[in-house]
């Protein structure tokens, strides 16, 4: 496998990635090593569409384009360090974050039936802070490059069975946006790997700025972390509510058309005596009336030193049937992972024993 500290350079830096290169950002480094302008074409099919793990491998390059390209580049792959299975089938890996090894960051593979979701992450840690969240009780250690978010889809050995992925991991992808785009950017160019945008889901607590940004440059699904429609209620589990109130929230997805193939679903977890009765319901029905939406109920998944319990079953059940009789579609989410702290809320990226 080709890491970035294959081929040291004088100055013993790291060599940049090519993972995570556009195809502009190719034509760039083909044009500046007086290599043909058909080559950067050449390079993003033997990264993407082959996917190999050495540059000497990209055999219709010249002998010399490709020793030269080892001595400034790297593909920028590294395996996972570890995986846990679940019983359910469910796999959480393990990878290290490629500019500071002694961070850790996870992605869980999602095999069901004809689908295999991959959720990423975008981030060390996080700093939306949300109290129910391992993740945000955490702290944050550094944003994820492109190349480390793509590594985490080309490096499993489920790469190829894949049919969706949701950035639904550790990180808060608005607060990593530029990355975030870039990498979607490569998973659904005709030159990457083609996939259409529909494929793909983003979650978000509603950074709105970077959500506007987002929903302008792409096509991609939107998810955002809801949890709770009262203001005062929802700020003291989520502080970003201070900042970006849920309400605002809604105005904006409010301007966009989701009547066609892209979607907006809203997350919320469950939380039994705090956010699961007839109140929140009707509120809830009350924010998102008339936005053609999807309301995604997750149950929460309890996790040391929190102070939250898990909404009872019949309760869950209760407010989903209000919401779908109150024309907002509503499903229940199934867990999956949980023995093995792979389901939602609950990725901490510690590393292996």
């Amino acid at each position: 496998m080709d890491h970035t500290s294959s081929h040291p350079s004088p100055s013993s830096q790291p060599l940049q990635p090519l993972l995570g290169m556009t195809l502009d950002q190719l034509q760039l480094l083909c044009a500046a090593e007086g290599m043909p302008r058909f080559a950067a074409k050449q390079i993003a099919d033997w990264l993407y569409n082959k996917q190999v793990d050495d540059i000497g491998a990209m055999t219709n390059l010249s002998l010399k384009a490709r020793s030269r390209l080892q001595e400034i580049v790297a593909i920028g792959r590294h395996t996972p360090v570890n995986c846990q299975v679940s019983a359910d089938g469910t796999k959480k890996y393990l990878f290290q974050k490629s500019d500071d090894p002694s961070q850790y960051i996870e992605s869980v593979y999602i095999p069901d039936a004809d689908r295999a979701t991959l959720c990423v992450s975008c981030q060390a840690g996080c700093r939306m802070g949300c109290r129910f969240c391992v993740t945000g009780q955490q702290g944050f250690h550094g944003n994820l490059s492109t190349a480390d978010i793509l590594n985490q889809i080309f490096s499993i050995p489920e790469s190829r069975q894949l049919t969706n992925i949701v950035f639904m991991g550790m990180g808060e992808p608005m607060d990593n946006l530029d990355h975030v785009l870039r990498a979607t950017e490569v998973i659904t160019a005709p030159w990457g790997l083609g996939w259409s945008p529909r494929r793909i889901t983003v979650s978000t607590v509603g950074i709105i700025p970077a959500l506007k940004r987002f929903l302008d440059q792409s096509q991609c699904h939107v998810a955002v972390s809801l949890h709770n429609p009262f203001a005062a209620e929802r700020e003291q589990i989520m502080p970003m509510q201070r900042a970006y109130p849920i309400a605002s929230v809604v105005e904006l997805l409010r301007q966009y058309d989701w009547s066609g193939q892209r979607r907006i679903s809203f997350e919320y977890t469950m939380f039994r005596n705090l956010n699961d009765d007839t109140r929140h319901a009707v509120e809830l029905v009350r924010l998102l009336k008339g936005l053609f939406c999807r309301v995604n109920l997750i149950r929460f998944h309890s996790s040391p030193d929190t102070p939250f319990r898990t909404s009872t079953p019949q309760a869950m059940e209760r407010f989903r049937d209000y919401l779908n009789a109150h024309v907002i579609t509503c499903t229940l989410r199934a867990s999956r992972g949980e023995d093995i702290m792979a389901a939602c809320g609950l990725l901490a990226g510690h590393a292996a024993e």
